[in-house]
């Protein structure tokens, strides 16, 4: 038996290419500290779980699997952050295709959409992510909160837009303003990868991340 393990996806535009809204710095450090962080989390949760399995070692399967939904989570989320965001002047504006059509539907406008979702980015209590999900039980779009990586989530939802407000993916540019981050973020999302992800679950699929 042998667990898979899980790599730090490369980003899909350069350090510097949601600048001005996101800086070069935070982008870097975000990327190969933080998210690599969670991978190398993940993985050494998984090492553990495959040394149990084996009989080599006794493990508080509690504990792992905390770590485990912790990091995994966390590495799984951001995943789905990096290709949520475009470089400035390709992201931000408003959505078109289906998105704009479901975003209609259940919320009545972009606009109280977009204040329903930085409401619930802004009000996160402590560190966690404001997200837009798809809910396939009834078909509807739904903004939730997580806290940390690992409460709060909906299972079988596929999500669609990502919003890390962890004090890491702003306080180097924006200090304790986290209400002007996400502000500044709808600068620069990515419409089209969102459009993508909502296809795929109308469709039965899970984006890969």
């Amino acid at each position: 038996m042998q667990v898979k393990k899980y790599e730090l996806p490369p980003l899909p535009y350069a350090y510097n290419a949601l600048e001005p809204y996101i800086a070069e710095e935070i982008m870097k450090l975000h990327h190969q500290k933080h998210h690599q962080g969670y991978v190398n989390g993940a993985n050494a949760a998984l090492e553990k779980l495959e040394k149990f399995r084996k009989g080599e070692a006794q493990i508080d399967i509690k504990a792992v699997l905390r770590d485990l939904s912790f990091h995994l989570n966390g590495h799984l989320l951001h995943s789905i952050f990096w290709p949520n965001m475009a470089p400035h002047g390709k992201g931000g504006g408003k959505p078109g295709g289906r998105t704009a059509d479901l975003i209609n539907q259940f919320f009545g406008s972009f606009e109280k959409f977009k204040e329903e979702f930085s409401q619930a980015a802004k009000n996160v209590e402590g560190v966690g992510w404001a997200l837009l999900i798809y809910e396939p039980k009834t078909g509807q779009l739904l903004v939730v909160q997580i806290e940390k990586h690992n409460l709060m989530h909906i299972a079988n939802a596929q999500v669609l837009l990502a919003l890390d407000v962890w004090e890491h993916a702003y306080y180097l540019q924006y200090k304790n303003d986290r209400g002007s981050y996400v502000d500044n973020w709808w600068n620069v999302v990515n419409w089209d990868d969102v459009e993508k992800r909502l296809e795929d679950a109308l469709n039965g699929k899970i984006t890969k991340v």
